[in-house]
């Protein structure tokens, strides 16, 4: 049975569509009407998974740029779908799309640099938003979208997928089990080569050529690469705080209060494109951003965090967890966990028992729902529990506050290095709130 059957006939049942909280909607109540802005690969991506659900209408898309849009109709066509309305032209084609009353949300999967003025006019024309990371690109900016989202009472979620990872919510479970006891430090990341992504031919998306840019690449390479040459910092930060955020209670009764980034020479780039094409002009570049750029976290409550930001080296792809407290470690390169008293002294475990008994609810209830979605299932997950989010009018698992404060890390790391990596005070965008919410993320099957 292909995905898209098991889907339909997994949550279809005499009519009635049933949400993974067990909440039954009629099928003709239950739809929500969705709108994409930015259908590059990324985008194209969360239309695979709005096409798969009968309780998704894709009503609208929007791209500036036509060799998407025609990718995009042809995934519609595949599926059997009607051609949603297309909205192009121009920068502010998207601000069109948001004129239609009948959205219910926007999916947001554009260009860095669009995504905080995106978001706040979804915000405004009152639509639920799905942003792809990041929320902006200075604290001006992560400061606009909660205020926007605070005057509306618009929900806005950060589409952070590695926080829904199989193993990422089996440590969730043994966090809250107390397995490792107090936790006291927390390590995560991006650490993965992105050299064949930053560099193209203009006609394959990977691993060809060594050009970057509008006229001569396709893909990010047409704009990701140039934050490389223009900025030092942690350009990427969500992937490896956000999971962590949850496992000490991040503004739920915690916070992060300051920060401080160091970052190596720049040599990974050039060097790639010298080997690839030698003598190429794109090997003679000034590449600011380092190879590696670590930042080191305080949070209120005592703990430390340390992120690896690393793009531009030869190395297999690791977010390069680590969690650990009183009772023990876990290490997400090594597969290796270990808890006094019920490891051998001094010696690793296996992972592999740790996570089947703490699997986490929703792996065991939609693990094969997920397959053969993005990244390893993870894709499904998080998209469905912002599906889910706009279904039931509820607050989106993934917040506002959440959202913009993994992301504010990127702008506050350029600021430290910039100033000789000094300490930057990390703003509590709840203002105040943090010390009496409660950490409700991922507490059982239903997503929220």
């Amino acid at each position: 049975m292909d995905r898209r059957k098991f889907i339909r006939n997994s949550t279809i049942v005499a009519g009635t569509t049933i949400l993974p909280s067990g909440i039954l909607f009629a099928k003709d109540k239950g739809n929500i009407k969705l709108g994409y802005i930015g259908v590059g690969l990324r985008g194209r991506n969360h239309i695979r998974e709005g096409l798969l659900r009968d309780d998704v209408e894709i009503a609208a898309i929007c791209d500036i740029q036509e060799s998407s849009l025609k990718l995009c109709r042809e995934q519609f066509v595949k599926a059997g779908k009607k051609l949603p309305e297309e909205y192009t032209g121009s920068l502010d084609a998207y601000k069109r799309l948001l004129e239609r009353k009948e959205l219910d949300a926007v999916i947001i999967s554009t260009p860095w640099q669009f995504h905080k003025d995106q978001a706040i006019d979804a915000m405004n024309a009152g639509k639920y938003v799905g942003c792809e990371v990041i929320a902006g690109l200075t604290v001006q900016d992560h400061w606009d979208v909660v205020n926007t989202s605070e005057k509306t009472g618009i929900p806005y979620m950060t589409l952070e997928n590695v926080c829904y990872r199989r193993d990422v919510l089996a440590v969730l479970n043994m966090v809250r089990a107390g397995e490792f006891g107090e936790l006291v430090h927390l390590e995560g990341g991006y650490q993965h080569d992105l050299r064949d992504v930053l560099f193209n031919d203009g006609k394959n998306f990977y691993g060809h050529g060594v050009e970057f840019g509008q006229e001569k690449s396709i893909g990010e390479a047409q704009w990701r690469t140039q934050y490389n040459i223009d900025v030092d910092g942690d350009l990427y930060p969500t992937h490896g705080l956000g999971p962590v955020m949850n496992y000490i209670d991040i503004n739920r009764g915690n916070r992060l209060t300051n920060m401080v980034s160091f970052s190596s020479k720049a040599r990974g780039l050039a060097d790639y494109v010298n080997k690839q094409s030698p003598g190429h002009p794109n090997s003679k570049i000034n590449y600011k951003n380092g190879d590696i750029v670590t930042t080191l976290i305080n949070c209120a409550n005592g703990e430390t965090i340390s992120l690896t930001h690393d793009t531009h080296l030869p190395r297999p792809y690791s977010i390069g967890f680590r969690v650990q407290g009183t009772n023990g470690i876990w290490m997400d390169v090594a597969k290796s966990i270990h808890i006094e008293g019920k490891s051998k002294s001094h010696k690793w475990d296996s992972t592999k028992e740790w996570f089947e008994k703490y699997d986490h609810p929703l792996w065991k209830k939609y693990a094969d729902i997920a397959q053969g979605a993005g990244h390893g299932g993870m894709d499904w997950f998080v998209f469905n529990a912002f599906v889910q989010a706009v279904k039931q009018k509820k607050q989106t698992p993934i917040d506002v506050y959440d959202s913009v404060t993994m992301s504010v890390v990127f702008p506050l790391s350029v600021k430290s290095l910039e100033e000789g990596n000094a300490s930057q005070d990390i703003p509590d965008f709840t203002r105040g709130k943090w010390s009496s919410r409660k950490n409700t993320f991922a507490l059982d099957d239903s997503g929220f």
